[in-house]
């Protein structure tokens, strides 16, 4: 059975989750700033959108690549 998850701030584990991805490349992600986070308090979190902006720019890079070839 598959829930929606709502929630509009996920953990650096979670965001792996939802892209498929490791831990480790989601850290990578993070600290090379290709994926926004928020700090809140000592927490950082991954704001659900920012996914879907990380996996926009991904589709705008592969597009541009391929009107340049």
């Amino acid at each position: 059975m598959t829930t929606v998850d709502t929630r509009i701030v996920l953990t650096i584990e979670e965001a792996a989750r939802r892209l498929g991805i490791g831990r480790t490349t989601m850290y990578a992600l993070v600290k090379t700033r290709q994926i926004r986070t928020v700090t809140i308090g000592r927490l950082r979190r991954v704001p659900a959108f920012c996914l879907d902006e990380y996996v926009e720019n991904l589709l705008t890079e592969e597009t541009a690549l391929e009107n340049a070839a």
